[in-house]
């Protein structure tokens, strides 16, 4: 039977997220993982996690969340898991905790059921055929997956693909075309380097204008705090970066991502800025970096000419909620 989520069913699910999640690829959770990620998370919503019982053992868990503060929060909820035991993975089983979650989206006013990558609950996972290195959020529905063929059964539709990219660095140089584009730039007053608050002005200007909130959070804090970024800089004043460059407790390189000033775009800054970024993190001992990208999004051409091979696939779905 299907029942409402409570704390006495916590080290069953973490050991059925352990059996069945982990054979999806997801990384292995314990008490402390799944309370920061799931049960201590600001959107956890008790009313929107569900077990399922068979003779009183958990064989299945699912867990949504919403938030009127997250991006399409005020009509969306998110789907964040739904695991069945395999010799329990039932199409009825399914569509009873899918049902349960959409019903509680409904009931909070939420006109759509989404999966994708605003989720706050961010699900690691590891990246094929490597010694366990991970990447540190699932920006969507694995394709191939069991739950993402129930899902476009149940009407949700793929939106986008998502590619999930690797690099392992130790090899990594940046490209004679790379050079040769940024000499050109550099004819114009562009340079492309780490972050030098003494000869580098206007980075918060540049923040403002890009508009992306994290990126004036993340970037800006890095330059108070003296954490590398790389910069794009036209006669000393920021017109884009790449970065943080920092090298995570796991090896990876993790950084918020990379931008242009419109007005500054087509002197080959973007592509120079990822590149130097890689080297950045190169220099202080990375091991690897990953990343996500749309199937579609011309920047996939950039990270391929990087070394950057896609690891995995993503599917972004959605489903309109009958009000």
């Amino acid at each position: 039977m299907l029942t409402s989520w409570e704390e006495r069913y916590r080290p069953e699910v973490i050991a059925l997220w352990n059996k069945t999640a982990v054979s999806d690829g997801y990384k292995e959770m314990d008490e402390d993982s799944f309370s920061r990620i799931i049960t201590d998370n600001a959107h956890f919503d008790p009313a929107a996690a569900f077990v399922w019982l068979e003779e009183e053992r958990v064989v299945g868990f699912a867990c949504g969340c919403t938030g009127d503060d997250l991006p399409l929060g005020d009509v969306t909820g998110y789907i964040t898991c739904i695991l069945l035991e395999a010799g329990f993975a039932s199409e009825s089983r399914y569509e009873a905790m899918l049902g349960a979650l959409e019903k509680r989206f409904a009931e909070l006013g939420k006109k759509q059921s989404d999966v994708l990558f605003f989720n706050p609950m961010q699900l690691p996972w590891y990246i094929p055929g490597t010694d366990r290195h991970e990447h540190n959020n699932a920006p969507g529905v694995p394709v191939g997956s069991a739950l993402h063929g129930f899902l476009l059964k149940q009407g949700y539709a793929e939106r986008a693909i998502q590619c999930a990219m690797y690099l392992k660095l130790g090899k990594f140089q940046v490209p004679d075309s790379i050079l040769a584009k940024e000499e050109k730039a550099a004819a114009s007053g562009y340079a492309v380097e780490l972050l030098d608050p003494s000869k580098h002005s206007g980075v918060h200007d540049m923040l403002e204008a890009l508009g992306n909130p994290l990126w004036k959070r993340e970037i800006g804090r890095s330059f108070e705090d003296g954490t590398p970024v790389v910069i794009a800089a036209l006669r000393g004043e920021a017109v884009g970066f790449a970065g943080p460059v920092i090298r995570q407790p796991n090896g990876r390189g993790y950084f918020a991502g990379i931008g242009v000033r419109s007005e500054h775009e087509g002197h080959g800054l973007g592509s120079s800025l990822f590149f130097r970024l890689c080297e950045a993190f190169q220099n202080i001992g990375t091991d690897y970096m990953s990343l996500y990208t749309g199937s579609s999004n011309p920047a996939l051409r950039i990270y391929e000419k990087a070394g950057f091979q896609t690891v995995k696939t993503f599917a972004i779905m959605r489903k309109e909620l009958e009000q």
